[in-house]
């Protein structure tokens, strides 16, 4: 019986896939691509984007400046997460304390007009640092999600612990949606 399926009163606990996943490497490559996504947005934003701004006409400039100030704080709110995520696989925090911390970072309110005239009139690049972050954002709201489950969320799984299969099911329910 390894650690993660410890035996308490007589019940052998689910292991929980959410936590393997956010201590593999595949949590490092998802850390790895999120920072390395903040320093090219930095690049790009003070250099050939400061350029490119530059040149739009007025209300181009205009949607630049504030999708550029939306990919910031975007950015700028996963690396926050990640580096919290981190600090836990590191064993510098707790679950509990991450959690705790992780209230201040907002991760689903940060959205970009990714449509219409305006963004039409935005630089390729800025186009696509976007359409990137948001799909980063996408995967690490998912992961949260998997890793610090609301109460509603928590019952559930409380109810199903007593079948260690039934419980797998639903977490794999829950990380991927449906099956079929």
């Amino acid at each position: 019986m390894t650690e993660d399926n410890k035996k308490t009163d007589g019940r052998i606990e689910a292991v929980h896939i959410a936590h393997h996943l956010a201590n593999s490497e595949n949590f490092q490559s998802l850390f790895q691509e999120g920072m390395s996504l903040v320093e090219e947005t930095a690049v790009y934003l003070d250099g050939q984007g400061r350029d490119e701004a530059k040149q739009l006409p007025r209300p181009a400039s205009l949607a630049y400046a504030t999708e550029s100030m939306r990919l910031t704080t975007r950015l700028m709110q996963l690396a926050s997460w990640l580096l919290l995520q981190r600090a836990v696989n590191e064993g510098e925090m707790s679950r509990e304390q991450a959690g705790s911390e992780k209230n201040k970072v907002r991760l689903e309110k940060l959205s970009s007009a990714t449509g219409g005239s305006s963004w039409e009139g935005l630089p390729d690049t800025l186009q696509e640092l976007i359409e990137r972050s948001t799909r980063l954002q996408e995967r690490v709201v998912h992961l949260d999600n998997m890793l610090y489950r609301t109460n509603g969320e928590a019952d559930m799984e409380e109810a199903t612990n007593d079948n260690p299969v039934a419980s797998q099911i639903s977490q794999l329910h829950a990380a991927f949606g449906k099956l079929g």
